[in-house]
């Protein structure tokens, strides 16, 4: 009987185990190459490092650094403002590119493909195709068009006054794509009887979409909101690409200013108490999000 009982519990266990034998080796290269890397860079938060001469334990100082230092404060405010810029201004654009690409015609495919390019595309390349584009000269390619509607000429990236709009504007260019297939798959789940009802009870097209269709898409607009804020509060590769975080830091932002701090200036304990911090508020903003979440579809 014992043995049976063996036989059987091993019997079970077996079938258990395949799925982690299949996802042991992306679990491995995500323990070698993010968690602990995400370990190491919470230790030496705490340090003050000094290579070659032994890191200095010194708490929480490096995090009190970081909360009184004039460039993290300004770089947390042009950090907001472009992450609430880019997650409306990418929602709003990806919205209007779903409704107008949604339906089953078949040319609507490449289409689509066409316009989801940017997303897929690397961001440092897109990064110098738009320096390009903006270059301030008169016969630039933006400063041209402007000139079709008598506006321009522009200094884009070279102005402190329109440097942070500009690359807010590359960030909303790059992920409408990505927040289009994610509305085009809401939209795809309405009921077209939703709308029939609608049209027969004499509403127009505006109030179909207000009291029907963004309804419907509450439960992906929360997950695009969540999505969109975490990738606005850790944007870098454009900044870096575009401007560096100039001219005179008006588009530096929080991942520039933790790069500068750790690989320039050679504060490798600062830096690393910064991407804690930045860390902590995505995790607790995700956490906010879901739970808000929750309480909305318990009701």
């Amino acid at each position: 009987m014992s043995t049976s009982r063996t036989r059987r519990r091993r019997r079970g266990w077996t079938p258990a185990l395949v799925p982690w034998l299949f996802l042991a080796p992306a679990l491995l290269l995500f323990l070698y190459f993010k968690f602990i890397p995400m370990a190491e860079g919470i230790r030496l938060s705490l340090y003050k490092v000094q290579p070659f001469l032994g890191d200095i334990f010194v708490g929480m100082k490096n995090y009190a650094t970081v909360l009184n230092d004039a460039a993290f404060q300004d770089s947390a405010v042009h950090t907001l403002v472009l992450a609430f810029g880019q997650t409306l201004g990418s929602m709003v654009v990806g919205f209007f590119l779903a409704l107008l690409l949604e339906g089953q015609a078949r040319s609507l495919w490449f289409v689509r493909s066409a316009v989801f390019l940017p997303v897929v595309a690397a961001t440092a390349v897109i990064g110098e195709i738009w320096r390009v584009l903006y270059f301030p000269d008169p016969n630039g390619f933006a400063n041209h068009v402007l000139s079709w509607i008598g506006l321009g000429p522009s200094q884009f990236l070279d102005s402190p006054n329109s440097a942070l709009i500009s690359v807010m504007l590359v960030g909303i260019w790059k992920n409408a794509p990505y927040d289009m297939v994610l509305i085009l798959a809401g939209l795809a789940s309405i009921p077209r009887e939703q709308y029939e009802a609608a049209a027969i009870d004499g509403t127009n097209v505006f109030q179909r979409l207000w009291y029907v269709t963004l309804p419907a898409l509450r439960p992906v607009v929360t997950i695009l909101l969540t999505l969109a804020a975490i990738r606005g509060l850790r944007v870098f590769t454009e900044v870096y690409v575009l401007t560096g975080g100039g001219p005179a830091g008006a588009t530096s932002v929080w991942m520039t200013t933790v790069f500068s701090r750790g690989f320039e200036k050679n504060d490798i304990g600062v830096a690393s108490a910064a991407s804690v911090m930045l860390f902590l508020v995505t995790f607790a903003l995700t956490v906010i999000v879901q739970v808000w979440r929750r309480a909305r579809e318990a009701r």
